[in-house]
């Protein structure tokens, strides 16, 4: 079995050394109490539960999987005694204003604990992790009384949360939702209909759990913009805080899945259920777009998760088991055969995995920097900043979600090929990280939904291109002080050079065939995501590459001259082997429409 150990090491890199994290929370408002001190602690902490509780259950957990009786869920052996050590210490309110009993601290604290709880044990993580955006949405969308009614227990983790989407009918296009909401009497309403799929829906975790639920009003047009949010808990909540009655929301069933089998994925009747609403008529969609958003970059972490424990797993494997000798001569003279790690091939897949953990790992770090000041300006009423901001993260949570999700089930796959046939065994773990990881390009918006976002809503239509123009220019910024530089960091340079030139000219050709062909976007567009993610990551290796490069000339940096220069070695790997798929993508992006939509439906096969 693969045991995890928090990579402590490379989260410190990039948040003291590469993205300067310190001088980051003290600029924030709420960032007083986060000085490296405070943040070292969390982390350790957040680690120390991870390797010794959560990721001891992750492997049980799948093979015990959920159990279901009569709407009623019990999860996994161990898992409750865990939830409640998760809850004593304090971590589901890390990130939370301390007016509701968090601790507080910025946003992006909150995203580091996830990825080391997502690493160690992704079911359990998905637990505490929809509460998170549930917390969010009424933080900035609930009547005061909602507010004080449910934020407090949902930060303290004595209550969880969900939210309601997709319906047997609809998945991605909500404007098919059929559920209903009656008014009643004193502001209430009457919620009808059937949710499913529905992550942490139901379970034995918590006392409560708050279901933020799209419906529609008996007056409501058609459409998406007849959409309306409300809270429904399963037990309803008495003036006091007290819990009272069972709410008419009740678990039909559980599914049973290919992965995260730990996590009760809930098929959810809503039969006259009391809600209330949130935000206001109508414009539920886009109340529900902070909860979405929210959890598509947590959905993004899951992408580095998966990559990251497939490497932790697969590298001690290469390192003792023994195959053949190494083309270059004997490796381990000792030994009948030489490890598997001097094998050109193993250190390859061993190379990838890496590149897109840490690759991966940096994106959203510098993301969540944008992320802290989204949610502090929500916090602070301020409008326009929270436009801002959440306009410019916008262009990142679509490339987040799609090029990592796809790559880190890559590296897990990568993971079990590692192992060979002994990767295909459970006892192993490896095939797990698999089947767990390939939901993560699926939930929250399949590969081609991101893509769509990212280029028709986002490039397109939101921005005609200027978000591009705004990030290749920080490309061609960094890149600019480095190109006459004959060394790697200077290649590196010079190719991102001509990607931010590539990547604008790219977005100004599909801009220019959208509007003599209708399927251009479309047909273009996860080409256009998976080449957006190939640049995106290379200039934060190229970034990291530049801060070690750095750290070796002046002998400053807090590790060691091995761990700098792999570093430097890896974005090296990554230029070379993984940036040029990039090309492909461009090619692909760029082909005309004709061969994807030219054959007939009848004649895509022949009975």
């Amino acid at each position: 079995m693969t045991q995890y150990k928090a990579p402590l090491r490379d989260m410190r890199f990039l948040m003291n050394e590469v993205l300067d994290y310190p001088a980051h929370y003290a600029s924030l408002p709420n960032g007083k109490d986060a000085d490296p001190e405070m943040v070292d602690a969390i982390l350790d902490g957040a680690a120390q539960l991870c390797e010794d509780v959560l990721a001891p259950l992750n492997h049980s957990g799948d093979i015990e999987g959920c159990h279901f009786d009569n709407g009623a869920v019990t999860t996994p052996k161990g898992f409750k005694e865990a939830y409640r050590q998760f809850v004593e210490g304090g971590w589901q309110g890390l990130s939370f204003p301390t007016e509701f009993g968090g601790q507080g601290l910025p946003m992006s604290l909150n995203l580091f604990k996830s990825e080391m709880m997502g690493t160690a044990n992704w079911s359990f993580a998905m637990y505490p992790g929809l509460s998170v955006g549930c917390i969010n949405t009424l933080m900035q969308y609930g009547s005061k009384k909602q507010k004080a009614q449910y934020i407090p227990k949902l930060v303290s983790g004595e209550w969880a949360g969900t939210m309601c989407l997709t319906e047997p009918q609809c998945g991605t296009d909500l404007a098919q939702v059929k559920t209903r909401a009656v008014p009643q009497k004193g502001g209430s309403y009457k919620i009808t209909g059937t949710k499913i799929f529905i992550s942490a829906g139901e379970h034995d975790l918590t006392e409560n759990i708050v279901h933020i639920v799209l419906a529609r009003l008996p007056d409501a047009p058609e459409g998406t913009r007849g959409i309306s949010l409300f809270v429904v808990p399963k037990f309803k909540v008495k003036a006091d805080g007290t819990l009272g009655e069972r709410n008419a929301v009740n678990c039909g069933s559980i599914e049973h899945k290919m992965g995260i089998r730990a996590s009760s994925t809930a098929v959810l009747n809503f039969d006259e259920a009391e809600g209330f609403m949130v935000f206001e008529p109508n414009r539920g969609l886009e109340a529900m777009f902070t909860f979405m958003n929210t959890a598509r970059l947590g959905t993004a972490v899951q992408g580095v998760c998966h990559a990251e424990a497939a490497f932790q797993g697969a590298l001690p494997y290469a390192k003792d088991r023994r195959s053949m000798r190494a083309l270059s001569g004997k490796k381990d003279p000792e030994s009948k055969a030489d490890a598997l790690i001097w094998h050109p091939d193993v250190r390859r897949m061993l190379l990838t995995q890496k590149a897109i953990a840490e690759g991966g790992r940096a994106m959203i770090y510098d993301a969540l920097k944008i992320g802290d000041h989204m949610f502090n300006a929500s916090a602070a009423g301020d409008a326009e900043g929270y436009k801002a901001f959440d306009s410019k993260l916008g262009f990142y949570t679509p490339i987040l979600k799609g090029f990592l999700t796809e790559m880190g089930l890559e590296a897990a796959n990568l993971g079990v090929q590692v192992f060979g046939g002994h990767g295909y065994i459970k006892e192993h773990g490896m095939e797990q990280i698999v089947r767990d990881a390939r939901i993560s390009t699926l939930y929250e918006g399949t590969t081609g939904i991101q893509a769509l976002d990212l280029l028709g809503r986002k490039v397109l239509m939101g921005s005609k291109g200027k978000c591009v123009r705004d990030f290749t220019l920080e490309m061609v910024r960094f890149a600019r002080p480095h190109l006459l530089r004959r060394t790697p960091l200077g290649a590196m340079a010079r190719n991102l050079a001509a990607r931010a030139a590539e990547w604008n000219l790219l977005t100004t050709a599909i801009m220019l065939r959208a509007p003599k062909d209708r399927e251009v976007v479309g047909a273009a567009s996860v080409d256009y995501l998976m080449y957006s993610g190939f640049v995106m990551m290379g200039y934060y290796w190229a970034v990291q590459a530049a801060k070690a490069e750095e750290l070796l000339a002046s002998g400053q940096g807090k590790e060691s001259e091995d761990f700098y220069r792999s570093k430097v070695q890896t974005a090296e790997f990554y230029f070379e082997r993984l940036m040029p798929r990039a090309n492909a993508h461009r090619t692909g992006a760029l082909a005309p429409t004709r061969s994807v939509m030219q054959l007939d439906n009848e004649h895509f096969a022949f009975a």
